[in-house]
C-alpha cells in the first residue's frame, strides 16, 4: 500500500514536471463560452476617438502640405462676360474737326474691339502649395515675333518663371522698370537659358524692348491662382474656387478697375458680368 502511494506520488510529480499546454484566448473562450478577445466598450470608444482625431490631423496637414484638391469637394466656379463701353456723348464730340489735316491721324478708341480683360479675386493670398488651380510653379513664355510680344497680357501666380524667346532674326532687348520687377536681359537672339525672369512679388509689370518702340506687354503677377483672361467673345471661367464671399475685380490696361462682391457656392456656378468704361474716377 505504501509502495502504491509512493508510485502514485511519483507519477504526480512526473506529470507536474511536464510543461502544461499554453492557454490561449481561443482556448479559454472555447472552455468558458466567453470571448476573451473581445474589446471592452470603453476601449472601443477610446480607439474610435483616437482614429477620428488622427484622421482629422492627417486631413488637415495633408491638405496643407500637398494642396491637391483638398478644397475641391466644397469648390464652385465663377463664370461671366466682360466688355467695354465708351461715353455716348463722346461719339458726337468734335463734329467734323477730325476731317482736318491736323487731326486726321487721331485714332479713336474702339471700345467694342477691346479684348484681354483680366478677372481675378482680390484680397486673397495663396502660394502654389495651397492653391487648387495649380500644383507646381510652371515656366511660361512670352514670345518675341515680328517685333511684338505674345501674349500681350500674361497673368501669372507669384513665384512663376517666364522665358522670353526671340524668334526674330534681329536683336531684342527685354527690360522693365516696374516696382514689382526690374530687369534688363540685354541684346540677344534665340532663347538662352539665362534669359529668364522669376516674378516673386505681386503687381503689374510693364515690359518693353529698348530697340523697338511698339514692343510692350504686361505681366500681371497675382497673389492667388483664382484668375482668368477673357476669350475672344469676352467670356471667362474661374474654376475650383473655395466656397466663400470674395471681391472679384475686372481689369483692362487702359480702363479703371471694376469690382463686385460675389458669393461662391460649395458646388455649382456663380455669374459675374462686367462693363468697363471711364467711371468710378474722382471728379476734379
Amino acid at each position: 500500500m505504501k509502495e502504491k502511494q509512493i508510485d502514485e506520488l511519483g507519477q504526480v510529480g512526473a506529470q507536474a514536471a511536464v510543461p502544461a499546454k499554453r492557454l490561449t484566448w481561443r482556448g479559454l473562450s472555447r472552455r468558458s463560452g466567453v470571448d476573451f478577445r473581445a474589446v471592452s466598450p470603453h476601449l472601443r470608444d477610446t480607439r474610435r476617438r483616437v482614429r477620428s482625431a488622427f484622421g482629422k490631423l492627417v486631413g488637415l496637414f495633408g491638405c496643407t502640405a500637398l494642396g491637391l484638391g483638398c478644397l475641391s469637394a466644397t469648390a464652385g466656379t465663377i463664370v461671366g462676360n466682360v466688355h467695354a463701353e465708351g461715353r455716348t456723348e463722346a461719339a458726337s464730340a468734335g463734329g467734323n474737326a477730325y476731317a482736318s489735316h491736323a487731326l486726321s491721324t487721331a485714332v479713336r478708341v474702339d471700345y467694342a474691339a477691346m479684348r484681354e480683360f483680366l478677372v481675378y479675386i482680390d484680397g486673397l493670398t495663396l502660394t502654389n502649395g495651397l492653391g487648387t488651380n495649380t500644383v507646381q510653379v510652371n515656366t511660361l513664355k512670352v514670345s518675341q515675333y515680328h517685333a511684338d510680344f505674345s501674349p500681350h497680357i500674361l497673368p501669372i501666380l507669384a513665384g512663376t518663371v517666364v522665358e522670353w524667346p526671340n524668334s526674330d532674326d534681329i536683336y531684342h532687348n527685354v527690360f522693365s522698370v516696374s516696382d514689382a520687377a526690374q530687369f534688363d536681359l540685354g541684346l540677344y537672339k534665340g532663347n538662352p537659358p539665362e534669359k529668364r525672369v522669376l516674378f516673386a512679388q505681386p503687381g503689374k509689370v510693364d515690359v518693353y524692348c529698348s530697340i523697338h518702340q511698339n514692343m510692350h506687354c504686361v505681366v500681371m503677377v497675382m497673389a492667388n491662382p483664382y484668375f482668368a483672361v477673357t476669350g475672344r467673345s469676352g467670356g471667362y471661367t474661374i474654376t475650383n474656387v473655395p466656397a466663400g464671399t470674395y471681391h472679384l475685380k475686372a481689369w483692362h490696361e487702359r480702363l479703371p478697375v471694376d469690382e463686385q462682391v460675389i458669393v461662391v457656392p460649395a458646388d455649382g456656378e456663380v455669374r459675374a458680368d462686367f462693363t468697363l468704361g471711364i467711371k468710378n474716377l474722382p471728379k476734379l
